[in-house]
């Protein structure tokens, strides 16, 4: 049985997010940027349990690259995560109708708003631990294709209840994992977008395909999704321009139903695919993904599994 949160340490820690969010706005954003980029020097340093697994995941994943390069990117990796959480307090201010085109430029996005415009008949959008996996969402609906995200539930209820009013002010719709069968079927069925984060770990039970030459643990759900109802299934991606608030958003990859037609496993091709295309955009740039997590934490039957820290 699940301990009962402190409701008061709850309510503190909101007050603390909403009082930090004041003061990053009257700091300025190169100054936010600085601090944040200290504060993963910092974690690098000082938190030999996320340097080791970083450095572990590089290794495995570049065996070709030497120790110096290793450490550099891991670090660099680490100031990516904590860039990406001053984001997520400053992207709803600054990512609005009026605004959003100066920090985020758009590549080869006419054939995501030609699915949504000409076809109406659904899509599942992807995106990764990469860059900044939430600008595509606020961005789709800024400009017009509002849609559904499927997301966990904060632990802490005040800060949850405060993203996902400030997310739903943009017109996007949160529908949490625990029980969102229905819903997301839905969804699909009326034909709107549909987005998930696809490289989560889905434990023993899970798809094992190929990332970095590894044996990574998928959901067998998108796929599912996506024959079941025949919609495109579009791999996003969001880069971030240097240690600033700019971004390049762009589809790595766009699956359309005609393509796993014919496969004798199209449930496992489709997997695949976007988890291919997703290893493609970080391998373009390794230091804006997200090395710390723990994307193979679980190993095939009978596989060997991964010295300590590492999985």
């Amino acid at each position: 049985m699940a301990k009962p949160r402190n409701k008061f340490l709850d309510l503190l820690v909101y007050v603390a997010l909403r009082t930090a969010v004041m003061f990053l706005r009257m700091l300025g954003l190169p100054t936010a940027y600085r601090l944040a980029g200290r504060l993963g020097d910092l974690l690098f340093r000082c938190s030999s349990r996320h340097r080791r697994r970083a450095i572990g995941h590089l290794r495995l994943s570049f065996p070709e690259w030497d120790e110096q390069r290793l450490a550099r990117v891991a670090r660099e990796s680490m100031r990516s995560m904590c860039y990406m959480g001053l984001e997520v307090l400053l992207t709803p201010s600054l990512v609005r109708h009026d605004r959003w085109h100066r920090y985020i430029s758009l590549s080869d996005y006419r054939e995501v708003a030609r699915l949504m415009i000409q076809r109406r008949a659904g899509l599942i959008a992807l995106t990764g631990h990469f860059g900044n996996w939430e600008i595509a969402g606020y961005l789709s609906a800024t400009i017009g294709f509002p849609g559904y995200a499927v997301a966990r539930a904060i632990d802490n209820p005040y800060i949850n209840d405060y993203i996902v009013s400030v997310r739903e002010r943009t017109g996007q719709r949160i529908i949490y994992k625990k029980g969102a069968a229905e819903q997301v079927q839905q969804v699909l069925g009326r034909g709107e977008m549909l987005s998930f984060v696809c490289d989560q770990d889905a434990g023993r039970k899970g798809l094992f395909v190929d990332f970095f030459a590894r044996k990574a643990s998928t959901f067998k759900s998108i796929a599912l999704m996506a024959m079941q109802f025949q919609v495109p299934v579009a791999l996003m991606c969001c880069r971030r321009i240097g240690a600033a608030f700019r971004f390049e958003v762009w589809p790595q990859r766009i699956i359309e139903p005609a393509e796993w037609a014919d496969r004798d496993d199209p449930l496992r091709w489709i997997t695949q695919e976007y988890t291919h295309a997703l290893e493609e955009a970080i391998r373009r740039y390794p230091e804006q993904y997200f090395w710390v997590h723990r994307r193979w934490k679980h190993r095939p039957k009978g596989e060997v599994e991964a010295p300590e820290g590492i999985s």
